[in-house]
């Protein structure tokens, strides 16, 4: 089973930047699609964005397309996610798992508050 640590949120404050990380155990990793999600409260999880196993394609939802990045190192069973321009709606706690169908179980997410 693959264990996932998310790190690096915080609070910020509107238009600034901070760069999510989800380190992965296990030797699988570079065999899967990667994601990030998010829920903010009261809400249900949503899909962020995803990259492929090679880090060749990736794709985003509407609302963070132009302001986030993904990216991934297969090396370091790692994938990052590049938060610029950040708004208080992109309030939530930030979780990874597998981008593609079926997933490993969640880890702890790291929260994310961006204040206006």
């Amino acid at each position: 089973q693959v264990q996932l640590i998310e790190s690096g949120g915080g609070l910020v404050q509107a238009g600034d930047s901070l760069r999510l990380s989800c380190a992965a155990s296990g030797r699988t990793f570079s065999s899967y699609a990667m994601g990030w999600f998010r829920q903010a409260p009261g809400k249900e999880r949503e899909f962020v964005t995803a990259i492929t196993r090679t880090g060749v394609r990736t794709y985003y939802a509407d609302s963070v397309k132009g302001r986030f990045t993904i990216s991934r190192d297969n090396a370091r069973n790692t994938v990052y996610l590049q938060m610029n321009s950040l708004k208080p709606e992109d309030t939530a706690i930030y979780y990874c798992n597998r981008g593609g169908p079926g997933r490993w179980d969640w880890g702890q997410g790291t929260q994310v508050t961006v204040s206006s």
